[in-house]
């Protein structure tokens, strides 16, 4: 019989396993059978710990969220401006990192605190700036949901840095909508140089929070 042991199956090294898995066949392919076989051990071990798949997800996206902090210097002396470019930078890396990884995120549900602390130093440093608490949170979770939205957006065409999906040719695209020029020439907007068109889009939104709320 073998000495060797393996390590204590928990949630942490569940969901660590799942992220990895995660990358090779994506969310539709992320089953717990499959979590299971990585981990050698039988499907019903991880209802322990998980009362579904859903259930799984969360611990995911939480674990995303622990390392996309872990990533992210958050300066106290942090203007508004720069803490929602530093947060929403930072949220982009980390879901990059993952095949679907927006799509994991977006609707699950944290397991725990883990978010608090840097969601109060948000939220102080908003109102700080001199915003109501409501209008500190409308202006966190918008610059979020874009974020959230564009990625999700950006994985439809690259799946994973480096890698494009099949169906995304800009000339075939532009010779079907030949008969509508501006949207035809729009491709290459739409679909390429997503680095600089979510800074973009960011700085308009940021823009528009500094400007509805009469912030500096």
């Amino acid at each position: 019989m073998g000495t060797e042991r393996r390590a204590p199956l928990d949630r942490r090294r569940v969901a660590d396993t799942a992220l990895d898995l995660l990358n090779e066949v994506g969310l539709d392919g992320l089953t717990l059978r499959a979590i299971a076989r990585e981990l050698d051990v039988k499907a019903p071990a991880l209802y322990w710990h998980f009362k579904d798949k859903q259930a799984l997800l969360d611990e995911m996206a939480t674990e995303m969220y622990r390392r996309m902090v872990a990533d992210t210097s958050h300066d106290p002396a942090d203007t508004w401006r720069e803490r929602l470019l530093k947060t929403n930078r930072g949220l982009r890396a980390a879901l990059l990192r993952y095949r679907d990884g927006a799509k994991v995120f977006s609707g699950s549900r944290f397991t725990g605190a883990v978010h608090a602390e840097q969601m109060e130093s948000d939220l102080r440093l908003f109102t700080t700036a001199g915003l109501t608490l409501p209008q500190a949170v409308r202006a966190t979770t918008t610059a979020y949901v874009f974020t959230l939205g564009f990625v999700t957006e950006e994985q439809g065409v690259h799946p994973l840095p480096g890698e494009r999906r099949e169906g995304y040719d800009l000339d075939e695209r532009a010779r079907l909508m030949a008969d509508y020029p501006l949207t035809a020439q729009a491709g290459a907007e739409i679909f390429t140089d997503y680095d600089r068109h979510f800074e973009e889009g960011l700085a308009l939104v940021i823009g528009g929070i500094g400007a509805a709320y009469g912030l500096d």
